[in-house]
């Protein structure tokens, strides 16, 4: 962990000494740039400035330190990330994005750094009290479009009636408002919209998928990118990295996933 602050704080430094002398970093360091879509806070979102931050962001910004390149962050609509990786608009994607055989056909993906699983955000009205109470006749479920919810509601929820949105916020609204009886999404949204919504949703924490996991995304064939990830993400890692930075934006969240026995994002243990 030190070796790693010791690594960022050089980059600090070194990007004050630069400003310093009337050099500017972009003019000193070769770019790099990542697109990742700023709408899922605390891992990708905008600050109060409108400035990219989060989570990913320190993430593919402490990666460009370590290959000593500046960081250009290009914010980037979900269904758009692939195709700008692909026609070389970006060097490579952080942006929550789960590592998928469908998606491994357009592009390579790093080695994990983070896992996520589904839960359900239901209207507290809706009786819902697992998996199986969705997949029924007349029971309407809010999924984001593209997401892994998404896709797990193709497959497995035959029975009931797919509402499919462009964002998780239009998902919420339908289960607070009473229109849809569950929201499909990761664990720490449903934690989230839950603690905002007490008296309208519930929400059910139940490990009903496999672990699913999150990569950085490639364009393909790009080998030498590749290894470099793959070698910083195991040494930010075991450098507790993504401790401090559950620390710096998810404390709160982070203890009471502890309390409830839920797996944290950044444990890939088995």
């Amino acid at each position: 962990m030190k070796r790693m602050l010791s690594i960022l704080l050089i980059g600090v430094m070194l990007t004050g000494l630069l400003s310093m002398t009337g050099c500017t970093s972009s003019e000193t360091l070769e770019e790099i740039t990542v697109a990742m879509e700023l709408a899922y806070p605390p891992f990708e979102m905008k600050d109060d400035a409108g400035n990219p931050a989060g989570i990913s962001v320190d993430f593919a910004k402490a990666f460009g330190v370590y290959i000593g390149k500046e960081v250009i962050i290009q914010n980037t609509a979900w269904d758009g990330l692939i195709p700008s990786l692909q026609t070389g608009k970006v060097d490579f994607v952080i942006s929550s994005m789960t590592i998928r055989d469908d998606r491994k056909e357009q592009v390579d993906f790093s080695d994990p750094y983070a896992n996520a699983l589904l839960a359900i955000l239901a209207n507290k009205n809706s009786e819902i009290k697992t998996i199986d109470d969705l997949n029924q006749a007349g029971k309407k479920v809010a999924v984001k479009t593209g997401s892994t919810g998404f896709l797990y509601a193709q497959d497995n929820l035959k029975n009931a009636e797919i509402i499919s949105l462009p964002d998780e916020s239009a998902c919420i609204t339908e289960v607070t408002q009473g229109k849809a009886d569950g929201f499909l999404y990761d664990q720490l949204t449903i934690y989230r919209n839950n603690q905002e919504n007490p008296d309208t949703t519930t929400a059910i924490f139940i490990p009903f998928q496999n672990v699913e996991y999150w990569g950085v995304a490639v364009q393909k064939g790009n080998t030498e990118l590749l290894n470099q990830l793959n070698e910083f993400i195991a040494k930010f890692t075991a450098e507790g990295g993504f401790d401090e930075l559950s620390q710096k934006y998810l404390s709160e969240e982070k203890e009471a996933f502890d309390t409830l026995g839920f797996k944290w994002f950044f444990d890939l243990e088995e």
